[in-house]
């Protein structure tokens, strides 16, 4: 955990974060075009696991060293449907994040920490994604995607990239992402790291390194709905 100091700014991972869970996208992909489930797993501990290579096709897309067709192409030479065939390149990385919504009560999350007067930022592993407009409304600042930049977390340059986009020393910026490996690294570079389950436990652990008791603000009489508004 980083040293003690008042907490100034807070930056979010966006998908699995501010939006629903990663991973129940991927598995309505996998299901609807009846990928086995085991050559997507293994596909991804390759990868993108932690003994992934650092050249591996998701590194170098998430680094914008690979574009999306090209990542498409070496997808579906890895995956394979449950009648043996391959899939068909097109679309593979469009349909994966399809399932994404905004995570409703992480949104109301960052309403009231810009009320407590908190500033807040975006670092993006991106697929080749489309970011919503609302991601540049003005709500955060810096917004950093990996593949504009040419780095990827848990790389410690682009935390130390935050804090100077932020002009703030590592102490006063707290993290929030889903994937624990970049929350290790967030924490590494000095950054309050929060590895992110729910909208709950996130904000009872900002609230926390905050110095903010929980039963402060609106959100805190009742655990939030997993489930997303319409």
């Amino acid at each position: 955990m980083a040293g003690a100091g008042p907490v100034e700014a807070v930056a979010f991972d966006y998908g699995g974060v501010l939006t629903t869970p990663v991973a129940d996208s991927f598995e309505r992909w996998r299901t609807g075009l009846g990928i086995e489930p085991q050559s997507f797993t293994d596909c991804l501990r390759a990868w993108l696991g932690r003994e992934a290579e650092e050249d591996s096709p998701i590194h170098r897309l998430e680094t914008g060293r690979l574009g999306a067709a090209g990542f498409e192409k070496e997808l579906a030479t890895r995956l394979r449907r449950t009648d043996g065939s391959h899939p068909e390149p097109a679309g593979l990385l469009t349909g994966m994040f399809a399932g994404l919504r905004p995570d409703h009560a992480m949104w109301d999350l960052t309403d009231e920490l810009r009320a407590r007067g908190i500033r807040l930022a975006i670092v993006s592993n991106s697929w080749a994604n489309t970011y919503p407009d609302r991601l540049r409304d003005g709500r955060f600042e810096p917004v950093l995607i990996s593949g504009a930049l040419g780095l990827r977390k848990p790389d410690p340059a682009i935390y130390q990239l935050l804090c100077a986009r932020l002009d703030l020393p590592a102490e006063r910026v707290a993290f929030v992402d889903d994937a624990l490996p970049n929350v290790e690294g967030a924490r590494r570079a000095g950054l309050h790291g929060i590895h992110h389950r729910d909208a709950y436990t996130t904000r009872d652990a900002l609230l926390s390194v905050l110095g903010a008791g929980t039963t402060a603000g609106p959100a805190a009489t009742s655990r939030p709905n997993k489930e997303t508004r319409p």
